[in-house]
């Protein structure tokens, strides 16, 4: 993109009460049948229109047409039994009921089109979409036909990259991959899931990107987060890897973090969505806030290759919190181009 510190969203936006509980993670959708398609579509609007109001550049569709950023996905794949069921532990965090997967997997058909058709026909703004990870997608699941997180990872890769190249055709300008597992199976990242991901974005012209966050606000993750200590430097095992990959942007978690900064400096040349927006609080930051977390990325990433972004998604947060943060991470990046104007 050619403006300079484009804003983005990392990812979900909270909900209109009518469609779903709000300020509530997963909530059931309150319509159905052709109200709940409209409805969604509704809530689209207002969601793009809310990013916009509040000066983001890199849109979305706020996730308004799925209740959870995996499940969602996989919901549409044949050789996964939702009714059979199996509890697990995810990202070996918290115990979840997950689905089974009973055959082999595939996509009858596609799955977010028409969504991505719809939100390009609302705007004339780049538009990014968000997609499961490989990674992510197997540690949501139970896995009783391939008993192989990476055979598995790889099948659902190849399943990503025919959705993903049918979404550049609809006209989403940039695509992005959620791997929160990223910043939890070291090892596994290293021998095939940064592979899995490239295979995910084989032949795209679109530009790319990983997500890997440290979660929603949530209590599972927010617990998790105080055993980290002083310093979180996962992303110091990962970074070198992604450094040398053919995903195009880095979307990271770093306001309010324990994240040194200058484990960004292991990424430089790549571009970096800065996550400067705590979604695990409903404080707004100021738009000072916002640039001093700025500015210290700039030390590490070169100001062309810099995406003023939000740490993860705000679908759990108030609906008036969310559209402050967004306003605030626009007033932000917009200090900080002045400064390098």
């Amino acid at each position: 993109m050619k403006k300079l510190l484009p804003t983005s969203t990392a990812g979900s936006l909270p909900k209109p009460s009518w469609l779903a509980e709000p300020e509530k993670l997963w909530s059931q959708w309150k319509l159905r049948d052709d109200e709940l398609i409209s409805g969604k579509q509704d809530a689209l609007r207002v969601s793009l229109q809310e990013q916009h109001h509040s000066g983001i550049d890199i849109v979305s569709d706020g996730e308004q047409t799925r209740q959870h950023f995996v499940t969602t996905f996989i919901e549409h794949l044949s050789g996964v039994d939702f009714e059979k069921r199996e509890t697990v532990k995810i990202r070996d965090r918290y115990d979840a009921s997950v689905p089974t997967v009973v055959g082999p997997v595939s996509r009858p058909h596609p799955v977010f089109v028409e969504d991505a058709k719809f939100l390009r026909a609302q705007t004339d703004q780049p538009i990014k979409w968000a997609l499961p990870g490989p990674m992510t997608m197997v540690d949501t699941l139970y896995d009783a036909h391939y008993k192989s997180r990476k055979d598995l990872a790889w099948e659902f890769a190849k399943i990503l990259n025919e959705e993903a190249k049918d979404l550049e055709a609809a006209g989403v300008d940039i695509i992005q991959f959620d791997e929160p597992a990223f910043n939890v199976f070291f090892d596994e990242v290293s021998e095939w899931g940064v592979a899995c991901l490239e295979r995910a974005i084989e032949g795209l012209k679109c530009e790319t990107v990983v997500h890997i966050c440290y979660g929603y606000g949530i209590k599972a993750n927010t617990d998790w987060k105080l055993t980290l200590g002083s310093e979180w430097r996962q992303y110091e095992q990962i970074f070198p890897k992604l450094q040398q990959s053919n995903i195009d942007i880095i979307s990271l978690e770093c306001h309010n973090s324990h994240v040194p900064i200058e484990l960004l400096a292991l990424i430089r040349g790549k571009k970096v969505m800065v996550g400067a927006i705590d979604v695990a609080s409903e404080t707004i930051e100021t738009p000072e806030e916002v640039a001093a977390t700025l500015r210290e990325a700039l030390k590490y990433v070169d100001a062309d290759k810099l995406y003023p972004c939000t740490n993860c998604g705000m679908a759990p947060l108030p609906r008036d919190v969310a559209r402050g943060k967004l306003s605030a991470l626009h007033a932000g990046a917009e200090i900080v181009r002045k400064e390098l104007a």
